[in-house]
C-alpha cells in the first residue's frame, strides 16, 4: 500500500522513538508500516465504555490485515448517570473538552497516518468528533452500539420513576431490586434516544461512521465485523489522503441536522454540532435547526418520545432508513468515510440486503418497520426541536416539542425561581410546586456551574401526576436526552452572564408559546403588563443585579467556568 509514513523523518532524526517501540509489541517490520492511532474511551466507568476494548482489538486486526501497525490508546469517559443529583454533574460537559484535548495530545506527540476513534456515549462522541476535526487527518469513528432491552420495553432511564417513587414510598424495595438487576442488561449506550444514542446517529449522519453503524445491539457479532472493516478502511483513506475536512462540510452538518429532526434527537446535539463545526471554522446556528425542524418529517416512535427502544430502531433500518425516507431533503453528494458519497452508500446498502437483514430481526418481536420508523409520506408532524426566543431568551432557548403534551404547547404561569437545581428538586418532592407554575432554574449554564443535566428534576416533575401536564421547567442548564415534558433549556444569555433569566422574580408571569416559538415575561408579580413596561422593569432590575456568591471552584472546573463559550455557540472552551 503506497502510504508515505508521516513519522519516518522524525524516527530517523531521533532513534529513541524506534527503540521505545521495540520495548513493546513492535517488530522491525512494524516500524516501517503505516501507523494508525486507535483511541477509545474504554474503562470500567459505565456500560457504554466497558466493552470498547474488544472493538479496538477488532479494528487493530483490520489495520494489520491491510499492512498497517495499530496502536491502542485510551481516555476513559464518565457517565451522566453516576453524576446525577450532586455536584459531580458539573464535570460532565467539561469532560468533552478534556477527552478532546487528550486525543489531540495523543495524535500530536508523533505524526500518525490515520486515526480510529471508538466511543458510545454523550460527551465522548462529540469529543472524538471535535478532536478529529482539530487534527484533520484520515479518521473514522466507530459507535459502540446500543444496550439490550429491559423487561417490558424498559431502559435504565426508568431510574427517575423508581427513585422518586421510592423516596415517596410508592415503590417497594423489591421493585427497586428488580429495576437494578434488569433495566440495563448489557453493555452499550442507554436504550432510548438520549444524547448517547443521538450522537451515535449523528456521527453516522455526518459521514464519520460507517453506514448502518450507529446503535447496533452491542452484544451482536455484527458490531465486531463493522470494527474489523473500519480497520481495513482507514488504510484506504490514508492512502487516498481523505481528511476530516473533506467529509465534515457545512452540507454534511445540514444533512445531519435533518436526520436529528426526523429521529427526535436529544437537545444536547445542538451544543455538540456547534462545537464540532467550530473546530472547522463552520458556523452552525440555532436558525439551521429551526429551519430543518420546520421542513423535516418526524419519523420515529422511540423513547422518550415514543414506545420503542433503540435496538428496534436499528432493526428497522436505523439511520440509513431515515436517510432513505428523507433523501429528497438531503445533499446526497457529500463524501463519507467509506470514500463514497451518501447516495452511493444508500444504494450499496440496498443492493447488499442491509434493510431486509435487519428487518428480519425486527420480525422476532412481531413488530412492523412502519411502527418504529414511519414512511415520510405517512408522517403527520414536522420536526422535533424548536428554538424559542423572546425577552426571556433573546439569543434563544431549546425545547424538544415532540416530547411535550399538546396541552402544554402554550402555557402561562407564575415563576417559581431557584438558583440551584437541588433546591428545585426538593421543592417538587416536598410538594411546594403548584400545578401551573413555571419553574426556573438558573445559574446552571456553562459559566454558572458547568451546564449540568437535570434528569433527576425533570423525572420528578414528569412522574408527578399533578404536575406532569400542568407545570413547565425553564433553565440555562441542560437536560438529559431522556427528558420528557415542557422542559426548556439552553436559555441564552445565561444567568451568569447577566441574561434576563437572572432578573426574573417569584410570581412574574411567564408565557411559553411553542407554536409561535416565543418565551417571554409578560407580567410582573402576577400582573400582566405591556412589553415596554416589562422591558423597563427588567432594565431597572439589571442595574441592581449582582452575581450571587457560590462556593469557590478550583482545578479543571474553575478553568471551564472561566472559559466556556455560550450554549448557543456550543459551550466549547474559548482558548
Amino acid at each position: 500500500m503506497a502510504i508515505q509514513q508521516r513519522a519516518k523523518p522524525f524516527r530517523e532524526n531521533w532513534l529513541q522513538i524506534d527503540t521505545l517501540r521495540c520495548g513493546m509489541d513492535w517488530s522491525e517490520e512494524d516500524l516501517e508500516r503505516p501507523q494508525i492511532l486507535i483511541d477509545d474511551v474504554f474503562g470500567h466507568s459505565h456500560p457504554g465504555s466497558f466493552h470498547l476494548d474488544s472493538l479496538s482489538r477488532e479494528a487493530s486486526k483490520g489495520v494489520y490485515q491491510k499492512g498497517g501497525k495499530p496502536s491502542e490508546f485510551h481516555v476513559t469517559d464518565i457517565c451522566d448517570g453516576w453524576a446525577m443529583g450532586h455536584d459531580g454533574m458539573n464535570y460532565i460537559l467539561l469532560s468533552r473538552e478534556i477527552i478532546c484535548e487528550m486525543v489531540e495530545v495523543h495524535a500530536s506527540v508523533l505524526p500518525w497516518d490515520g486515526i480510529i476513534l471508538i466511543s458510545s456515549c454523550d460527551k465522548a462522541i462529540p469529543a472524538h468528533l471535535m478532536a478529529a476535526a482539530r487534527i484533520n487527518i484520515p479518521t473514522i469513528h466507530i459507535p459502540g452500539g446500543s444496550a439490550r432491552l429491559g423487561p417490558d420495553m424498559t431502559s435504565s432511564v426508568k431510574s427517575g420513576e423508581i427513585t422518586s417513587g421510592y423516596k415517596l414510598k410508592r415503590v417497594s424495595k423489591e421493585e427497586v431490586r428488580s429495576y437494578i438487576l434488569s433495566c440495563d442488561p448489557s453493555c452499550g449506550a442507554c436504550q432510548f434516544m438520549g444524547t448517547a444514542s443521538t450522537m451515535q446517529c449523528m456521527s453516522e449522519a455526518l459521514g464519520m461512521a460507517f453506514p448502518g453503524a450507529a446503535l447496533i445491539p452491542a452484544t451482536l457479532q455484527e458490531i465486531h465485523r463493522y470494527a474489523r472493516r473500519v480497520g481495513q478502511k482507514i488504510m484506504e483513506l490514508a492512502e487516498k489522503g481523505i481528511r476530516v475536512s473533506d467529509i465534515l462540510s457545512r452540507d454534511a452538518f445540514l444533512n445531519a441536522i435533518k436526520v436529528h429532526a426526523a429521529i427526535g434527537g436529544s437537545t444536547n446535539a445542538l451544543l455538540h454540532f456547534s462545537a464540532i463545526a467550530h473546530e472547522l471554522g463552520i458556523e452552525i446556528a440555532y436558525e439551521d435547526f429551526e429551519k430543518a425542524n420546520q421542513t423535516t418529517p418526524y419519523l420515529t416512535d422511540i423513547q422518550p418520545s415514543g414506545r420503542f427502544l433503540t435496538e428496534l430502531f436499528w432493526f428497522a433500518g436505523g439511520v440509513p432508513r431515515i436517510q432513505w425516507e428523507i433523501q429528497d431533503l438531503l445533499n446526497l453528494n457529500v463524501l463519507t468515510v467509506t470514500g463514497k458519497t451518501l447516495k452511493e452508500n444508500l444504494e450499496d446498502l440496498k443492493k447488499e440486503g442491509f434493510f431486509e437483514r435487519t428487518e428480519g430481526w425486527l420480525r422476532n418481536y412481531k413488530i412492523n418497520r412502519e411502527e418504529v420508523i414511519r414512511e415520510a409520506k405517512n408522517a403527520s408532524l414536522k420536526g422535533s426541536i424548536a428554538i424559542l426566543k423572546g425577552n426571556l431568551a433573546p439569543e434563544g432557548a431549546v425545547v424538544k416539542f415532540s416530547a411535550v403534551a399538546r396541552e402544554m404547547l402554550i402555557h402561562t404561569g407564575p415563576a417559581a425561581v431557584f438558583d440551584r437545581e437541588e433546591e428545585a428538586l426538593g421543592a417538587i418532592l416536598e410538594k411546594r410546586i403548584k400545578p401551573g407554575d413555571v419553574m426556573i432554574i438558573r445559574y446552571e449554564g456553562p459559566r454558572g456551574t458547568g451546564m449540568p443535566e437535570m434528569l433527576a428534576t425533570t423525572e420528578a416533575l414528569i412522574t408527578d401526576p399533578l404536575l406532569s401536564k400542568t407545570t413547565a421547567l425553564i433553565t440555562d442548564g441542560r437536560y438529559s436526552g431522556a427528558t420528557r415534558g415542557p422542559c426548556i433549556g439552553h436559555v441564552c444569555p445565561e444567568a451568569a452572564r447577566g441574561g434576563p433569566i437572572a432578573l426574573v422574580e417569584n410570581g412574574d408571569l411567564i408565557k411559553i408559546d411553542i407554536p409561535l416559538r416565543r418565551l417571554e415575561v409578560i407580567g410582573i408579580q402576577g400582573i400582566p403588563m405591556s412589553p415596554d413596561k416589562i422591558e423597563q422593569i427588567l432594565n431597572e432590575r439589571k442595574r441592581h443585579w449582582e452575581m450571587p456568591k457560590f462556593p469557590p471552584r478550583s482545578g479543571v472546573l474553575k478553568r471551564y467556568l472561566q472559559s466556556a463559550a455560550p450554549a448557543h455557540k456550543g459551550a466549547y472552551t474559548e482558548y
